[in-house]
């Protein structure tokens, strides 16, 4: 028994010593392993590793740049930026519920149920690491409240940030536009840039207007900072920075006094009016009326502001003269008359008589007048703007002649303004109606519908910038300028100005004699015609011609009676006109929805806006300003007079 035990306690020692032996030699072997380890990170991949601490420790942080400023011609400020303080929430760095997170803040800083679905809508749009606007422009008090609580709060901070403002509030809003937050459209209209890189860091873009057109010359280039930052992500020095490059200052072709004159004299009623200087293209007054406050765009628009602005019957965010679509009504007379002339259908002795009345395949097309107006030549034809006289014309012309015709005049086609979202309109003929209608029936031109086009009805529908580019194009004797908005882009730097210079698009060939015969009747219109009422008086001649267009279709033998049609079924009142007429400085059209006669809406407000820019009067409320600066392609930029930059009775009545 003894002796059993002995020998086993030797076998146990030996195993014991065996175990031993393996376990140091696996120790010795880990240790071998980790030394191995250690080496391979510490000497063959110390360079990769030491990059990898260093992107941890350096954190490369964009800078955006300061949008440039956008000022009238006259160096009114239309568009600028300042500096305020905003509340924001990295939702990637919250442990807790974010809706316990928002109430908890809204016990420090006041966050109304707007803020929250604004954030919420920010929300969905953002990716999670981005830090979101909950509050904008704090005051000092609400940021120091803030900071006393801050440690509350991990993955909430106050930033100081840049925003737009518009201070001319309603006015122009329609060319100036807005800047908006970027969205998954943005996103894409970015990436087709040039510049993509310009926009990390970058939460706004321009949304219409100038704003959007010029966003890269507005944008500017994206700047970069080098910041240590702690395991936390705090900020703790900066080791070097690359300054952003702000955007360019645009100066508008606009006259802030003429578009704000402008914009109270359709006092609510609905419409759009385009000014232009006929030498240049240079848009001076571009009025949509009713207009919206672009303010409230440029945070998020909340939810009762925009139905209040989208249920608006009046359609507030239409850009009525680029996109509204209208009959020209009379105004197009002058244009049919030289068609007239320039294709040798008539001359200006012609002499058509006008009994009230054109019958054509069995219809009776009826004259403003229903007594006529007797024996009508090409000059009487647009004083007393005789329907008869213009039926006759558009029978003897055809759809085809006169579509060729116009179209080099920019009816039914873009005219090239920098500006997005223009309507081509329609500008009619056989080809047009074969790919308007789907239903064979329906694709056959008759030559009925000839004679509704003659006085600017059927199926005409133009915008009223055509019109007003039209119209500039007669005062020019057929010198075509393409319209635009933006006069000089302002180096925000050197402050250096380039001047968009003047484009003329064409050259409509037309004899002279016969464009003064129309410029003679037109001043006439004037003087003895329908909108002789709103020009006595004058102490320059101008001009014009009135125009009425149907809204609605009466129906034969019925006559056209206001009182008993519903408002917006009324006729537009629209007006054309050039002046002075021997040398014209300013060329306009304009459309009063619903107006009724073009002498009685329209006509006076172009005489009001003529007397401003010609000879500097202003109705009673307006300060007396001096009119704009003309310029043209070949003005030095030192002689723009551009502002040093700041720092921050018978109307005629269709049937």
């Amino acid at each position: 028994m003894r002796l059993a035990e002995i020998r086993n306690t030797e076998r146990e020692i030996q195993q014991f010593r065996g175990r031993l032996l393996f376990i140091t030699l696996l120790i010795l072997l880990c240790f071998l392993i980790l030394l191995m380890r250690f080496a391979w990170l510490q000497i063959v991949r110390h360079q990769d590793f030491h990059a990898q601490a260093e992107e941890n420790r350096i954190s490369i942080v964009p800078v955006t740049p300061n949008r440039g400023l956008i000022f009238d011609r006259n160096g009114t400020v239309l568009a600028r930026n300042y500096s305020a303080y905003t509340l924001e929430i990295t939702p990637a760095k919250i442990n807790q519920e974010l809706d316990q997170v928002i109430h908890d803040l809204s016990l420090v800083i006041e966050i109304q149920a707007h803020h929250k679905r604004r954030f919420k809508k920010l929300l969905e749009e953002s990716k999670n690491f981005e830090s979101i606007p909950i509050r904008t422009r704090l005051s000092d008090e609400e940021v120091a409240r803030f900071a006393a609580h801050r440690f509350r709060f991990p993955g909430v901070d106050i930033k100081a940030r840049l925003f737009r403002e518009y201070p001319q509030g309603t006015t122009a809003a329609h060319v100036i536009g807005y800047i908006g937050r970027i969205s998954a459209r943005d996103l894409i209209r970015i990436e087709q840039m040039s510049n993509t890189s310009d926009y990390h860091g970058t939460e706004y873009i321009g949304k219409i207007g100038v704003e959007q057109y010029y966003e890269q010359e507005l944008h500017g280039s994206t700047g970069f900072e080098q910041v240590e930052v702690t395991a936390g992500g705090r900020a703790v020095k900066t080791l070097s920075s690359t300054p952003a490059t702000p955007g360019n200052n645009l100066y508008l072709s606009l006259d802030i006094k003429l578009q704000t004159l402008a914009e109270k004299l359709f006092d609510g009623r609905r419409g759009a009016l385009v000014a232009i200087e006929p030498d240049t293209g240079d848009i001076l007054a571009f009025v949509s009326s009713p207009s919206f406050d672009p303010n409230l765009f440029v945070e998020g628009i909340d939810q009762s502001n925009w139905d209040a602005l989208n249920n608006n019957e009046d359609k507030p965010l239409l850009n009525r003269p680029l996109r509204g679509l209208y009959p020209p009504g009379s105004t197009y007379k002058p244009f049919m008359a030289l068609a007239a002339l320039e294709l040798g259908k008539r001359n200006v002795n012609t002499i058509i008589n006008d009994p009230g009345f054109f019958i054509f395949g069995g219809n009776k097309f009826r004259d403003s007048n229903p007594s006529g107006h007797g024996p009508v030549n090409l000059h009487k034809s647009i004083v007393v703007s005789s329907d008869v006289y213009y039926y006759t014309l558009a029978n003897e012309l055809g759809i085809e002649a006169i579509h060729d015709f116009m179209k080099p005049w920019g009816f039914g086609q873009m005219t090239g303004i920098d500006l997005e979202g223009e309507k081509a309109g329609v500008l009619p003929n056989q080809e047009w109606k074969r790919r308007a209608f789907k239903n064979p029936a329906s694709q056959k031109w008759f030559a009925g519908e000839t004679i509704s086009v003659g006085i600017g009805q059927g199926y005409n529908s133009f915008t009223i910038l055509q019109l007003a580019h039209a119209t500039a194009t007669l005062a020019n004797g057929g010198m075509v300028m393409r319209p635009h908005v933006v006069k000089a882009v302002e180096n925000s730097q050197t402050r250096q100005r380039r001047l968009t210079n003047p484009t003329a698009t064409g050259q409509i060939n037309l004899k002279p004699d016969h464009v003064q015969a129309v410029k003679a009747a037109m001043v006439d219109v004037n003087r003895f015609g329908t909108s002789a009422a709103a020009f006595a008086g004058a102490p320059y001649a101008a001009a014009g011609k009135t125009g009425t267009a149907q809204v609605i279709g009466i129906k034969q033998g019925e006559k056209y009676d206001a009182a008993k049609i519903a408002e917006r079924f009324r006729d537009h009142s629209l007006y054309m006109a050039f002046a002075p007429a021997e040398k014209p400085k300013l060329a306009l059209a304009i459309i009063v929805e619903n107006g009724g006669f073009g002498s009685r809406a329209a006509a006076p407000i172009a005489r009001k806006v003529f007397d401003y820019w010609l000879l500097g009067k202003l109705p009673d409320g307006l300060s007396q300003s001096r009119p704009g600066i003309a310029v043209t392609s070949e003005t030095p930029i030192g002689e723009l007079g551009l502002p040093p930059p700041l720092r921050p009775d018978e109307e005629e009545k269709q049937p």
